[in-house]
């Protein structure tokens, strides 16, 4: 099946930055597509705890925005779609095509009550618990998607109808093919957001060999109100962790993974995360490991200071080798830089901090080259006067689909965007 619409403006990407444009040019009357490859819209922020350094709600910050941007009338969202290619064909004339794929659920009769998800008797991992706990492969994402709408993992559907008999709304349709909609914008925000490193390309970290040895955002959550456990627990045993560590620049500054650059969050965001551990495991100590503490932000310095204060270990060592110990315990055998010698020490778990990394295939979606700086991030045509400008007029970017970069910085990225954007839709000419 297929259909042709038209809007002012398509973002790709319906994370925080996608969305804050998306709201600031619905708000002046502007038709907005957004297109988010995911089941649900919120980025990678709706799934933190708190952010840094106010210790602010996450999901509090987020779901209002969200929100608003599903029910705006100038808004149209399309979730778990796909955007294939953008052709310019003139000034403020471009032309998409977007596969929206099946969720073999009809969204508009689906209220999202998951007796299809407790009637499914297939389990797989969750990959919105970052692989902690196992989910159905009829499951609405999260308890807070938006839309909270069923899917069907086809791929891992055993097909026994157990969901389509118990759905009182009647919704379950395996009949459903994937629909590819022809659209005609005058403008695109590339807001693809970032990706994590993979730490698995760092074997000496050990990690996806012992349990023990999580990701930040396996970590993280651990930490929301809506983790999958009720404590914070080793993955081995189920244990209460008494001794954790953090490892920075897992991914970053390290040439020899390919990611030679900082990608600035890291080290703030596991100090917020080891401020939490102690509220949430108060006997428990909390070792950093780090090379350098870039604490560069407004109330940045003061959140380290505060995480010292607190009780939180700081080392400053670089991380040789991870082993595991007889009963699921870890030995970090490090250097010590201030002292310039090895030293070895013992830890129930070990957490990566990983590295933000540019998303694949955002040059792929334009058939004009989008060019794309020497890190893989979308180039900004002109840093200081106009960040949100491409090499393509009328094509703008927000957040970190540019480069690295925190909640704040990517709504005001997002801002920056919307507002170029906005004037370039009024008819003027950025092809300059």
């Amino acid at each position: 099946m297929s259909k042709s619409e038209e809007y002012d403006v398509l973002v790709i990407g319906g994370g925080i930055s996608g969305v804050e444009a998306s709201l600031n040019l619905a708000n002046q009357g502007h038709k907005v597509l957004v297109v988010e490859k995911d089941l649900s819209v919120g980025g990678k922020m709706i799934h933190l705890s708190k952010v840094f350094p106010t210790l602010d709600c996450s999901a509090c910050i987020t779901t209002p925005k969200v929100s608003e941007a599903a029910r705006h009338s100038n808004i149209t969202i399309y979730t778990y779609s796909q955007v294939n290619d953008i052709d310019k064909k003139a000034e403020h004339d471009f032309r998409a095509s977007i596969t929206k794929f099946p969720r073999y659920v009809d969204e508009e009769s689906c209220t999202g009550c998951q007796v299809c998800e407790d009637k499914c008797p297939v389990v797989v991992q969750d990959q919105y618990q970052y692989d902690l706990v196992g989910r159905k492969a009829a499951y609405v994402p999260f308890s807070i998607a938006n839309p909270r709408i069923a899917a069907i993992d086809i791929e891992n559907c055993s097909l026994c109808g157990a969901c389509e008999r118990a759905c009182p709304a009647d919704c379950i349709d395996f009949t459903q093919e994937k629909q590819d909609i022809e659209i005609k914008v005058k403008s695109v925000i590339v807001a693809t957001g970032f990706k994590l490193f993979d730490p698995t390309l760092i074997p000496r970290y050990g990690f996806g060999l012992f349990k023990n040895v999580v990701t930040s955002m396996q970590m993280e959550r651990q930490l929301v109100p809506t983790r999958p456990f009720n404590n914070v627990l080793r993955p081995k045993d189920g244990k209460m962790p008494d001794n954790i560590a953090y490892v920075l620049c897992a991914g970053s500054r390290d040439e020899t993974v390919g990611n030679p650059i900082c990608s600035q969050v890291c080290c703030m965001y596991s100090i917020k995360q080891a401020q939490l551990l102690l509220g949430a495991l108060p006997m428990a100590d909390v070792t950093i490991y780090y090379l350098n503490i870039r604490s560069f932000g407004k109330g940045f310095n003061e959140f380290y200071q505060q995480a010292k204060d607190m009780g939180v270990t700081f080392v400053k060592g670089k991380i040789g080798k991870v082993e595991e110990l007889e009963g699921g315990d870890l030995k970090l055998r490090y250097e010590d830089i201030e002292q310039g010698v090895v030293k070895e020490a013992n830890h129930d778990m070990v957490v990566l901090s990983v590295g933000i990394l540019a998303n694949d295939g955002v040059t792929s979606l334009f058939k004009q080259n989008l060019e794309l700086d020497q890190f893989n991030y979308v180039n900004q045509k002109d840093l200081l006067a106009n960040p949100a400008q491409t090499n393509i007029g009328g094509v703008y970017v927000a957040g970190t689909a540019s480069g690295p970069m925190d909640i704040p910085d990517s709504i005001l990225s997002a801002g920056a965007a919307s507002s170029e954007t906005a004037g370039y839709l009024r008819g003027g000419n950025h092809e300059k």
